[in-house]
């Protein structure tokens, strides 16, 4: 019985990415989010409870991989069509470069040009997902940055717009420049050889793990602080840690 439990926490965490994309797609963004970190909680522990149960298995390993492929792969994807979709409908009225403003229509249904470069971002965590399954080095860290902390900083976009109210950084999200750049870098670092430190506990000793609970306190901080707006910190935090300790550790 125990063996079945990690898959159906991975389950949970794919029922809760399939949600989320249907409040994306119809642009409830707070409720995409809700469920985007409801299914990041299931993937978190559906790993834990494996490692505890001692039921690791291939199948949970493919399972996980296709769950994440929907909750940390295809609703940031949606999220950043969405955003970019936005500055096109800002863009009309700042009357931009017109190119960009071209519809592609297909038996009766329209989809501008620029918002679909968002979708690179599913494309490249599907990538990223398939070499991390063939990838036996990624035990006790992560090479390139994990989907969910990619979807993490992608989805906070719009919770930023909608509960941070301040104009100065509204309009730097609102700029389809500032998107593109993201979706690049995103794109990047999904696919880099960066080495980032996992979240992943053998034992609880502050000695161990001292560089893992100085990230889980700067990250409580911030977000006590900055709200919203504290997870793209928390993301360059993350990275910046990790590179510190890559010269380190050396």
């Amino acid at each position: 019985m125990k063996k079945h439990i990690p898959n159906a926490l991975t389950l949970l965490n794919l029922f809760c990415g399939s949600i989320a994309v249907i409040y994306a797609v119809n642009d409830n963004f707070s409720a995409a989010a809700l469920f985007v970190f409801l299914g990041i909680f299931f993937d978190f522990f559906d790993g834990f409870a494996a490692r505890k149960l001692g039921v690791s298995s291939e199948l949970g390993l493919q399972l996980d991989s296709l769950a994440d492929m929907v909750t940390s792969g295809v609703v940031p994807g949606i999220v950043m069509y969405k955003m970019l979709e936005l500055t096109q409908e800002k863009s009309v009225v700042m009357k931009v470069i017109q190119e960009w403003n071209s519809d592609i229509e297909l038996s009766g249904f329209k989809l501008s040009a620029l918002p679909l470069i968002g979708l690179c971002i599913t494309l490249a965590s599907a990538y990223r997902l398939a070499k991390f399954n063939l990838d036996d080095e990624q035990k006790n860290y992560f090479k390139g940055l994990p989907t969910p902390a990619n979807t993490l900083l992608i989805v906070s976009l719009p919770l930023i717009l909608e509960f941070q109210n301040s104009d100065a950084i509204n309009n730097i999200i609102i700029n389809k420049w500032f998107l593109i750049a993201l979706t690049a870098v995103s794109c990047y670092l999904l696919n880099s050889n960066i080495k980032l430190f996992a979240l992943k506990f053998k034992d609880f000793s502050f000695k161990a793990n001292a560089l893992r609970y100085t990230f889980i306190i700067l990250c409580v901080v911030l977000l006590i602080v900055l709200q919203y707006a504290a997870i793209p910190l928390i993301i360059l935090t993350y990275i910046l840690l990790s590179l510190w300790d890559n010269i380190t550790s050396k």
